[in-house]
């Protein structure tokens, strides 16, 4: 279960990065429509994050598997990078966009205000690329551990093929 809740968020992070956004930027008529188009979609996107990262965690059994510590850090960090993206720097960003009569990319290169907002817009992509190799490290892990759990109850079994079932190995 957690697995799934993590990869369906992780299959939607990579959508959005790999398609939905460049696809924006292409095709809508100016780079200020395709910013809100991005803009109204990652609250959904990191919100999700954050719901899917408690969720899992909740499920998550702390002292099962391989790895328990480093499942349970690597869910935290999803959280955190989630919130710092959507409630740290989605406002930054806003308030810049507020400061702006119009496109940011009609500012000159050199005003504070559109450096401001190319540092912050690297920043996003940066927590989002961190979520996204949490989870990413969460499913991996579970994996294995579910792996060592099934080879474990599996218990030993004889490889020896030289003698039938039931014959009596005389030395």
């Amino acid at each position: 279960m957690v697995s799934l809740l993590l990869a369906a968020w992780l299959g939607a992070g990579i959508l959005f990065a790999g398609v939905v956004a460049p696809a924006a930027f292409a095709v809508l008529p100016s780079r200020t429509l395709a910013g809100a188009l991005v803009g109204r979609v990652l609250p959904v996107l990191f919100l999700a994050g954050i719901a899917v990262a408690v969720l899992a965690f909740a499920l998550d059994r702390a002292s099962s598997g391989v790895y328990p510590g480093i499942r349970r850090v690597a869910l935290l960090t999803l959280v955190v990078a989630c919130a710092a993206a959507q409630f740290g720097v989605a406002p930054r960003i806003e308030r810049i966009r507020q400061q702006i009569d119009g496109p940011i990319e009609e500012l000159p290169r050199d005003d504070a205000r559109r450096v401001a907002f190319g540092r912050l817009h690297a920043v996003s992509v940066g927590w989002l690329g961190l979520a996204m190799i949490a989870a990413g490290s969460v499913i991996v892990l579970s994996s294995i551990a579910r792996r060592s759990s099934r080879s474990a109850t599996v218990g030993p079994v004889s490889t020896s093929l030289r003698e039938p079932v039931g014959s009596a190995h005389v030395n």
